[in-house]
């Protein structure tokens, strides 16, 4: 049973605890893209669409301030211990340490093997699409592996994650990444920079 705070607030105050915790106009749009997949594949699943967005959403929530994984208050200690004293949902907190492989939490969960496989992920796809001409659209996996193969392209991203997270949830890689495109893709406007901030991410 999901927590009271829940609600249909639960959003947008979500969203006002993100903007405070990071400025980054990229990291916002990472957080956004892994809410779209989170909440696509809370669908897909038949899960509570509402909590798998806002795990997507803020899983990253103290990266900017925390990026150390190894402090004692590093990422993403602080996003757990400040979720849990706003009274988030304790499935959420738990899939949210996870996600970082330094915490030792293993991914149990559907929700908390759905969050890994979609993260990296995510951003892969977004890093994708930032050099092509039509960005999101018409992208495939064809597209997605062929940028896999080059190890210089987002080279801080581990090929064996993107894969063994589709493994996770027992889907076809091809099929994962097919499903992470379109459900990234009516939210193009919002996850791709414009002209005035090409540059960033």
């Amino acid at each position: 049973m999901v927590a009271a705070m829940m609600d249909r607030d639960s959003r947008p105050a979500a969203w006002d605890l993100l903007c405070e915790w990071t400025e980054s106009d990229s990291l916002r749009r990472h957080m956004l893209a892994v809410e779209a997949a989170m909440r696509a594949y809370a669908l897909h699943f038949g899960e509570d669409v509402d909590l798998w967005g806002l795990t997507g959403l803020l899983h990253d929530l103290d990266y900017e301030r925390h990026p150390d994984l190894s402090a004692s208050d590093g990422h993403p200690r602080t996003a757990m211990a400040l979720l849990s004293e706003r009274g988030y949902p304790a499935e959420l907190v738990r899939a949210i340490g996870s996600h970082a492989d330094g915490l030792g939490i293993p991914r149990e969960s559907l929700l908390e093997r759905a969050l890994f496989a979609v993260d990296e992920l995510s951003g892969f796809i977004l890093a994708v699409a930032y050099v092509r001409p039509d960005g999101l659209s018409g992208m495939t996996p064809q597209s997605v592996k062929k940028k896999m193969k080059s190890a210089a392209f987002a080279a801080a991203v581990s090929r064996d994650d993107l894969r063994h997270g589709a493994e996770a949830l027992g889907i076809d890689f091809d099929t994962h990444v097919a499903f992470v495109i379109a459900a990234l893709l009516p939210h193009a406007d919002r996850l791709l920079p414009g002209p005035a901030d090409a540059g960033a991410g």
